[in-house]
């Protein structure tokens, strides 16, 4: 591939109301998380639309040479409205945004907003399953593994590459979905997907990665990188991923 993108910059969202309520459901052992709806409906708390007004000041300090051209967002409401957010925050004119149906979030399928004592309750089987075949390489019933996102993901990277070549790019999706453009990028098999959360930590709240081209490829040059939001308050931002 010699036509690429010049930057791609990845965001996950702002904390979301699903990452402070499953995990207080999961320590209680409650079958509710108190949410109802769809997961693509989720909203950001309070302290996500402070993390996400801070991605937009910081995207502000970039010299103009830097800053994204293309704006292409998870059709979920968190991305988009941490998207929405960051460019009001910045005080600057940005393209139009977009989305794409393949950055959504890990697909759980039947999982779907449901917590641990639910899961159990409900699909006794799942942990069994889970254990066996390690957190990537489950795919929940009806739902996904990462081999199949890693699928997706590159089909995303490759038209990103035909559509925008030399422009920059910046994303606004989910946990997952950074770490598998990071897998994409650098070619990681499943167990180089899980090296780099093991070393890197998981894909933090409002966190920028980072991918700019060098000769015919993306390199990685930042990732899970959260210096931006030295000034906002931390809070639980664990991904809503079941743990079963």
């Amino acid at each position: 591939m010699t036509d690429l993108i010049a930057e791609l910059t990845a965001v996950r969202h702002g904390q979301s109301r699903a990452n402070v309520m499953f995990p207080a459901a999961d320590a209680e052992g409650r079958l509710e998380s108190g949410l109802t709806g769809r997961d693509a409906d989720v909203e950001l708390t309070d302290l996500g639309r402070a993390q996400a007004a801070a991605v937009g000041r910081h995207l502000a300090g970039l010299s103009p040479d830097r800053r994204p051209e293309v704006v292409v967002t998870s059709p979920f409401r968190r991305a988009r409205d941490t998207w929405a957010i960051a460019a009001q925050a910045s005080g600057l004119p940005w393209p139009e945004p977009v989305t794409d149906d393949r950055l959504v979030d890990r697909g759980v399928g039947d999982l779907e907003m449901m917590t641990r004592a639910a899961i159990r309750a409900r699909f006794p089987q799942e942990p069994a399953r889970l254990a066996e075949r390690g957190y990537m390489r489950y795919r929940p019933p009806g739902g996904e593994d990462f081999h199949d996102m890693t699928a997706r993901i590159g089909s995303f990277v490759a038209d990103v590459h035909r559509d925008h070549p030399g422009r920059r790019v910046i994303v606004v999706a989910h946990d997952s979905v950074v770490l598998v453009l990071r897998g994409v990028v650098e070619g990681l098999d499943i167990d180089g997907l899980a090296a780099v959360e093991a070393g890197a930590g998981s894909v933090r709240n409002a966190s920028i990665s980072r991918f700019v081209a060098d000769g015919a490829r993306l390199t990685v040059a930042e990732y899970n990188a959260v210096g931006h939001l030295e000034t906002v308050t931390a809070g639980p931002d664990e991904s809503a991923d079941p743990a079963v």
